[in-house]
């Protein structure tokens, strides 16, 4: 089986060789070949994966499917939030690809390391529709203060140019460059007039 290394430290005054060592140690116990080292070294983990270069590599790899399992240190390693590592979770998954998280003993190459990153799925599933129902309650609350929500309304003088404008012939395109304003909203006001 063919694994990739990914490595991480926050400062470049740190190092990944602990890290490194400790998991090439692993890939012999267990008879893996390392295919490639992925070293972000400095590189913060709140960081998207545009400003990790190893990381971004390591993935674009994944799909390629170079190698079969992906080998960390920590599951801090790989990121900060929730939402990032289950994203790149998904695409491993999508890919074919295992992971391997030394310090949490997680291996989705085994029946219980599946199993593990399945419950994994299930609990962020769980969050994101946490989320999703906090923010309706939110909106709930706002609506019953009497708050707007949605797009700004659009001034009346603004509504009655885009009007006068289009029964004079222009396009709306037109109408929307030289109002400042999209497309879409001409045509929303137009067609909230001739209704």
């Amino acid at each position: 089986m063919k694994v990739a290394i990914y490595l991480r430290v926050s400062t470049d005054g740190q190092t990944t060789d602990n890290q490194r060592a400790e998991l090439e140690r692993v890939a012999a116990a267990r008879g893996w070949h390392v295919f490639k080292v992925f070293d972000d070294k400095g590189a913060s983990g709140a960081k998207g994966r545009k400003h990790r270069k190893a990381f971004d590599e390591l993935l674009r790899a994944a799909l390629r499917r170079e190698f079969d399992i992906v080998a960390a240190w920590s599951v801090d390693r790989l990121g900060r939030s929730l939402e990032d590592l289950l994203s790149f979770l998904q695409e491993l998954r999508s890919a074919g690809v295992d992971l391997y998280l030394h310090q949490q003993a997680l291996d989705t190459s085994t029946p219980a390391g599946r199993a593990l990153f399945q419950m994994m799925g299930v609990f962020a599933e769980f969050e994101r529709a946490m989320i999703v129902e906090r923010v309706r309650a939110g909106m709930r609350r706002a609506r019953a203060q009497g708050k707007h929500l949605g797009r700004p309304a659009l001034a009346n003088p603004t509504r009655a140019a885009i009007i006068h404008q289009s029964k004079a012939g222009a396009s709306g395109r037109a109408i929307a460059r030289k109002l400042d304003i999209s497309e879409a909203t001409v045509r929303r006001v137009l067609a909230a007039h001739s209704a």
